[in-house]
This record gives structure tokens, C-alpha cells and sequence, in this order.
């Protein structure tokens, strides 16, 4: 075996700014600068593909599946894969005023929430796997409700 043989090429290189080779410290130096600035992009364009009602916070989880409008408000019903969420929506917000919110799984009990509130009432959950659930909500002396959903 010659020289050529015996000589191996070093493993650690220098890079620019006097960086170590090792790429997984190049990674972790990458990411601590690059995500934030990402986040920051995402915080001030939105995110992508989103419409402006879809982009306003929702107290519920999951897909809105129903939502019933009435004069002084909105009822919305949310459902994500194993439970239902109803939420009452002041249309204006800022008095405080009685509102309501309900939602009852097929065989079930119903969960409530009332009270004088200024913007919403709820969120209310129940569980809804395989289940119907009806909703009903008022605000004010206006209310609206849902018959037997999602069944």
C-alpha cells in the first residue's frame, strides 16, 4: 500500500466565518434564524388560503357545519371528528345582555350556557361520534335553532 493509501482526508472543515463543518450544527443555527422570520410572515400575510371569516378566531374546534342567523345574532355549530361545539354570536357586540347557547347529543342531556354576556355565549361541546345533536341559541329576545344535525 503507498502513501496515497495511508493519508485520509480530514473530516472537520472550515468554512466560511470560521464555521465548523459539521452540518448538523449548521441546521440548528439555520433554523433558530429562519423560523422566526417565518412565523413573522405568517403572523402578518395570514395563512395561506384562508378567507377573512375564516381567519377570525373561533372559540370551537373542528369545521363549521351549520350556522343559523337571526335578527339580533348567529348560532354556529362546529365538528371535528368526535365532537360537536355550539357557539352564540352577538351580531352587535358591546352591551351586556342575555344570551344563550345549547346543545344536546341524541340521547343525551344538554349542555347550557346562559347568562348576560356582551359578544357570545358558549363554546358548549358535547361528544358526537355517530351521534345527531341539535342547537339552539338566542340573544336578546331573538333566538334560532337547529333540528336534528348531523346524523
Amino acid at each position: 500500500m503507498g502513501v496515497a493509501g495511508r493519508l485520509r482526508p480530514s473530516r472537520r472543515t472550515t468554512g466560511p466565518a470560521g464555521w465548523s463543518g459539521r452540518p448538523a450544527v449548521r441546521r440548528m443555527v439555520a433554523s433558530f434564524l429562519v423560523l422566526p422570520l417565518l412565523g413573522a410572515l405568517v403572523l402578518a400575510l395570514g395563512p395561506v388560503g384562508s378567507s377573512p371569516a375564516q381567519a377570525a378566531a373561533s372559540p370551537c374546534a373542528g369545521r363549521l357545519v351549520k350556522e343559523v342567523t337571526f335578527s339580533t345574532g348567529s348560532l354556529r355549530v362546529h365538528k371535528s371528528r368526535a365532537y360537536a361545539c355550539a357557539v352564540t354570536v352577538a351580531k352587535k357586540p358591546g352591551a351586556r345582555r342575555a344570551m344563550r347557547v345549547s346543545l344536546q347529543p341524541r340521547g343525551g342531556r344538554a349542555v347550557v350556557d346562559s347568562g348576560k354576556f356582551t359578544k357570545l355565549a358558549g363554546p358548549v361541546t358535547v361528544h358526537a361520534l355517530n351521534r345527531c345533536v341539535r342547537a339552539s341559541g338566542s340573544v336578546g329576545g331573538s333566538s334560532g335553532s337547529t333540528g336534528w344535525i348531523l346524523c
